[in-house]
């Protein structure tokens, strides 16, 4: 499937970022197995562990919404002037926060070197913490 679409929602969102300390904005779109799609941005905070990164943003309008199944999360950031970097990817609270909620062939889409690109979940977190589920 192509993904150009859910890279573009991510682009779009990263002018709400709020990156006052870091300079570096991210943008991330959740896609549902439903077609819906939920944006969120970075939110940074002075007293850092506060902050909350963009991909777990989109995650919780999407779970305040009722959303429960996921197809895919694109990301992208960018730094202080707007210029989009290489191969962003979800931090490991992030990946994390998707294993509660999705499968390992849960898709995560970066943007590298002017293409899309398009990684598992399991390829990202191998040794997930969600033995507890089953």
């Amino acid at each position: 499937m192509d993904y150009t679409f859910l890279m573009e929602k991510a682009k779009e969102v990263i002018k709400n970022s709020y990156s006052p300390y870091s300079g570096f904005s991210v943008g991330a779109a959740l896609l549902t197995g439903d077609g819906r799609i939920f944006c969120g941005c970075n939110i940074e905070n002075a007293s850092f562990g506060a902050t909350i990164c963009a991909e777990r943003s989109a995650f919780a309008a999407a779970i305040s919404d009722g959303a429960k199944n996921f197809e895919a999360l694109a990301v992208v950031g960018a730094d202080k002037n707007g210029v989009l970097k290489d191969g962003v990817m979800p931090c490991g609270i992030c990946r994390q926060v998707m294993a509660e909620f999705c499968d390992g062939d849960f898709k995560i889409i970066v943007y590298g070197n002017g293409k899309i690109k398009t990684v598992l979940l399991s390829e990202l977190l191998p040794s997930a913490f969600t033995d507890f589920r089953k």
